[in-house]
């Protein structure tokens, strides 16, 4: 092997940083300026058109309204093209503009009528909600919005709810003529055109119109108020920033809110199929495999590899990430995620803090995700997913995680699932290892779709089938119940109208379940095991009385486990002790090919001996525990 001395590397290292260049953006710049930070340019987008792989923009202060199209992104992870806001400056880019000249109508209902030249080719109160499993609770709804300070207001179903007093939440109604669009607004006690009032006129704040766009950085930023489509499994998705079928992305360190559709984007591109799979016979199969064969290919090589890190995602109304094949291989972790879905105007089969469709080899880790209707849903493909040291709670329209018609292997571990349902299973060949759950647990049969399975580590189809053997492993876990022993019992109907099992415990899944492998789990206040656990430690009446509490952004946990925690018989989870997942033939390990080892904590703390404390902590349990969970 050749070596290379150190003068040589600082010589190659300095000739690259001599060759990238560094632009500056202002908004008391000029874009007939050099970039330089004595003299910066006025958009970001102008710095976009110039930056080159390798190159640096920074923006400083400001408010930016604008949508930025980067033309071109880095080579490859180490020459990128990176946008970031300046170190310690406030930097908001937004799809809103601000709006003055409101007249008073009646009540606290004000109007403003604006040309529809002023939105130039996409007006959001032309744009209408739609598109596959989209259900709009037969009303319309549109891709504007209103914002007062900042919170965005309601749009009415109809003008004559805008014209009544004032309600719960104020409402908004756009109508658009021929030369003008008009909105009327309620703004209770306020003066609009004293406030801070803004409308959407952009669809999104980040994202390319070219597909391919690879090896970007955007850290730092306030990205907000975007007019987002519905974003389907089958169809082009756009969020307030997306990664538009590409590689190798990082968004990083941003606030990301007040998005109609979804905050991130990792998602397909967009062709004449969008939106025409949900009632057809090829459903999203024939999607996935006109992907495989597309000019720019779903493969290992062409598509994913992206890292969302440390965001704060909020308010977004269908996903705080979404994700269609083209998020498989990257990394999620350590996002706040909350808010998402709440306003519950349209309804559909896409909402959640995190929806992925085709996983594979995504790691899904200490991410801190409550007040969404569903937590993080993985619907299909999850193959070698990993969802691991996640605090979910206060998800309470439906669960927290939702695994819907996927083959494994895939692993669950670490996790606090502390909301009233933790647990939607639609799929098979799962490891469930050293998580906590505080709520139940729902076991529910399929219509008998037919999903695929892939070759190890690769997006390459190895074979087609429904779920069949449900295989599952749950190890080293605390399931804490109600009081009642199994909770509720078969609870009749599941919202597809199929029959399923629901409770406090992994009873739910004896009459479901053929090959399920339980060891080292204990049960709290009702909560009860499977049939065919040997040596579980119950106890059956000890309610160890969970509770989150947060004070300024910190989130405390408290319960009480006893101390004979101690006692449960359990094991050391590795690639070996799990087998391999029977439909895909493959065992459970990282995404290369190495084995895996579940002993480390939810606070990343290693883990000691081969008989390991369960749940999700690795420290020997106190009478009374108090511990942050968030943050770490």
């Amino acid at each position: 092997m050749k070596r290379v001395s150190i003068t040589t590397l600082t010589l190659i290292v300095l000739a690259t940083s001599l060759n990238a260049a560094e632009f500056h953006v202002s908004i008391t710049g000029k874009d007939t300026d050099t970039g330089a930070a004595s003299a910066p340019f006025r958009t970001i987008q102008h710095a976009a058109d110039l930056a080159q792989p390798g190159d640096v923009i920074t923006v400083h202060a400001g408010i930016y309204r604008e949508r930025i199209n980067p033309p071109r992104g880095g080579e490859s992870d180490a020459k990128r093209i990176t946008y970031q806001a300046a170190q310690g400056e406030k930097v908001v880019i937004t799809g809103a503009e601000s709006i003055k000249g409101w007249t008073k109508v009646t009540n606290d209902t004000w109007s403003v009528t604006i040309p529809n030249t002023f939105f130039g080719a996409f007006n959001p109160y032309t744009d209408r909600i739609r598109g596959d499993w989209f259900n709009s609770k037969k009303r319309e709804h549109h891709t504007g919005a209103v914002y007062l300070n900042g919170d965005w207001l309601t749009e009415a179903a109809k003008l004559a709810e805008v014209l009544k007093p004032v309600s719960k939440n104020p409402f908004w109604f756009g109508t658009v003529g021929a030369e003008n669009t008009t909105i009327q607004a309620q703004f209770k006690g306020v003066d609009p055109n004293e406030a801070n009032v803004e409308i959407n006129v952009r669809q999104t704040v980040f994202t390319p119109k070219a597909i391919g766009i690879n090896y970007l950085t955007v850290r730092g930023f306030d990205l907000r108020n975007a007019a987002t489509p519905w974003a389907p499994p089958t169809a082009g998705q756009i969020g307030l920033i997306t990664a538009y079928w590409c590689k190798g992305w990082i968004i990083e360190d941003n606030h990301i809110a007040y998005s109609t559709c979804s905050g991130v984007a990792l998602g397909k591109y967009s062709d004449t199929f969008d939106n025409k799979s949900a009632n057809s016979a090829e459903g999203y199969v024939a999607t996935v495999k006109r992907a495989q064969a597309h000019t720019l290919p779903w493969t290992k090589e062409h598509i994913g590899h992206h890292i969302v890190r440390n965001n704060h995602i909020s308010n977004c109304e269908q996903t705080g990430i979404v994700g269609s094949l083209g998020c498989s291989f990257s990394t999620v972790t350590n996002n706040e995620i909350h808010d998402i879905h709440m306003r519950q105007l349209f309804t559909g089969a896409e909402m959640a803090g995190i929806k992925f469709h085709g996983a594979i080899d995504t790691l899904i880790s200490r991410n801190h995700i409550y007040r969404t209707n569903r937590g993080i849903w993985l619907d299909w493909m999850a193959q070698g997913a990993r969802v691991s040291g996640n605090l979910l709670h206060d998800n309470d329209t439906d669960q927290d995680l939702y695994m819907e018609v996927n083959h494994g292997p895939y692993i669950v571990d670490n996790n606090l699932f502390l909301s009233r349902w933790n647990f939607w299973d639609m799929s098979e060949g799962g490891a469930f290892v050293h998580n906590l759950f505080a709520g139940k647990i729902v076991t529910q049969p399929d219509r008998g779709r037919m999903t695929p399975f892939h070759l190890a580590h690769s997006t390459e189809i190895a074979g087609i089938t429904n779920i069949v053997t449900r295989d599952y492993r749950f190890l080293n876990n605390i399931f804490i119940g109600n009081g009642t022993p199994g909770g509720e019992g078969p609870a009749g109907w599941g919202s597809q109208h199929l029959p399923r099992g629901a409770g406090y415990g992994l009873w739910v899944y004896d009459s479901r379940v053929a090959q399920l492998r339980a060891a080292g789990n204990v049960y709290y206040n009702g909560a009860q095991p499977c049939g065919t656990e040997a040596g579980p430690l119950m106890f059956a009446t000890h309610n160890p009385a969970v509770k989150l509490e947060q004070k300024d952004g910190q989130f405390d946990l408290y319960c009480n486990l006893g101390t004979q925690l101690k006692d449960a018989i359990t094991l050391s989870v590795t690639t070996d002790s799990l087998g391999k997942a029977t439909i895909p033939n493959l065992p459970f390990e990282n995404p290369d090919g190495s084995p895996v080892k579940i002993d480390i904590d939810y606070f990343g703390k290693t883990r000691q001996g081969a008989n390991p404390f369960p749940g999700p902590f690795s420290a020997a349990p106190q009478t009374d525990i108090a511990v942050r969970v968030w943050p770490r």
